[in-house]
């Protein structure tokens, strides 16, 4: 019998198409292969959160050896129920040794007519029995009609992702936020206990293949209204629903305006990459750069590795969908001007929805009650609690405020 660790879990539940958080849903998790017992019970607080408890999940070895055939894993079942909305339930969701999960769930208000929502988490990428992916040139060729529509590089707020392979008109689409795409992808095809390194270079080479999808309009120019399928043999895997690794999360926030550019072409890069263990492939090794990660590579110096030298980080000019950008460098205590201003009246928003967050007086001054304010509001949504305005919490503050204000446009579920 193998030896259990622990690894922690968090639910997280909203109302569907708004950032609006459900207070005393109750929670209940169950074994995947066992589901008639259950491991816990919780309620969500006035954030829409649970507790983080913690779960069994195999030794974090299965994880870090390709050889292994143990299943890295532990699934368990998350059913979530409260008054005046359909319960959801996700099952499989997918618990690693010594890493904390969040579990998005989104609640639909009861209608009649409907049924219950129910989603089954596919098994991890490096783990279950995938198509290969289809080599493709890094580069798409400009002069093709319908090729190249944009002149800049935008990070998009949404992307439509079809849950199929191109072909297959009964697949659905969905309009998913740009970076909750990439945490995704990254928590279904790499593992969350690897270097941060690795994680990190993985993330670029998922970032760039994105963005090469989204700034050639590759599929729209095809002829089909969605911007990247689901399908390993064409894109990358996409889970509906899937829980989110900490680690993963956090980086996400902090480089999602990243991608891999070489010089003299505008367009990102196509990275192509594999597993490196059952498939080989030009490009990226993902058990490769795990290894690499253990040596002691960093990330540019791991894409260097498989895409040589003259690869380097960009970073996109416009981020789609927020209010404005970052100013540029960190707002603390002491700051002040209207960029701080902007920050209180965003929290003050939020506040409404959140009232973990105190209120605080808008005056352009980033005193004590801001740097309160800031932290209960990285606290709840996952960021280091510093009480400072960074990259990562300016922009998770943005996306916040134009979810709860429905500035954005709601996605399709």
């Amino acid at each position: 019998m193998p030896d259990f660790y622990e690894g922690n879990l968090q639910v997280n539940v909203t109302e569907e198409g708004i950032l609006l958080p459900i207070e005393n849903a109750t929670v209940t998790i169950t074994d995947t292969g066992n589901p008639e017992v259950i491991v816990d019970q919780l309620t969500t607080d006035s954030s829409g959160q649970t507790a983080v408890f913690p779960l069994t999940a195999p030794s974090p070895e299965y994880s870090l050896d390709p050889q292994q055939l143990q299943q890295p894993y532990s699934e368990y079942n998350c059913l979530v129920q409260a008054p005046g909305y359909e319960s959801k339930l996700v099952s499989a969701m997918q618990i690693l040794a010594g890493t904390r999960s969040l579990q998005p769930i989104q609640l639909r208000p009861v209608a009649p007519g409907r049924s219950p929502s129910s989603t089954v988490i596919p098994a991890h990428t490096l783990y279950g029995e995938y198509p290969a992916k289809i080599p493709e040139p890094e580069v798409k060729p400009m002069a093709e009609s319908g090729e190249i529509i944009l002149s800049r590089i935008v990070i998009p707020e949404y992307i439509v992702v079809h849950d199929g392979v191109p072909s297959d008109p009964t697949a659905p689409n969905y309009y998913v936020k740009y970076k909750d795409y990439i945490k995704n992808v990254a928590s279904s095809e790499i593992y969350a206990t690897w270097p941060e390194s690795t994680i990190y270079a993985n993330l670029l080479v998922i970032m760039s293949f994105t963005m090469n999808r989204v700034y050639t309009e590759y599929y729209r120019g095809r002829g089909y209204d969605f911007t990247i399928t689901s399908s390993t043999a064409f894109d990358q895997k996409w889970m509906r629903d899937r829980n989110i690794f900490e680690n993963i999360d956090f980086l996400v926030d902090s480089i999602f305006n990243n991608f891999l550019s070489r010089p003299g072409i505008r367009q990102p890069i196509l990275t192509g990459y594999c597993d490196g263990n059952r498939v080989s492939c030009e490009g990226l090794s993902q058990w490769g750069s795990k290894s690499l990660g253990d040596a002691g590579y960093s990330a540019i110096d791991i894409i260097h590795y498989y895409y040589g030298s003259d690869m380097y980080i960009n970073e996109a000019e416009t981020i789609s969908g927020v209010p404005s950008s970052w100013p540029g460098y960190t707002l603390t205590i002491g700051s002040s001007g209207p960029k701080v201003e902007q920050v209180q009246e965003h929290l003050n928003r939020i506040a409404r929805n959140y009232p973990a967050i105190p209120t605080i007086t808008a005056d352009g001054i980033y005193g004590e009650a801001t740097s309160e304010a800031v932290k209960a509001f990285q606290k709840i949504f996952d960021l280091p609690q510093s009480g400072t305005v960074d990259f990562p919490t300016w922009y998770t503050i943005s996306d916040i405020y134009v979810g709860v204000t429905r500035i954005a446009e709601p996605g399709a579920y």
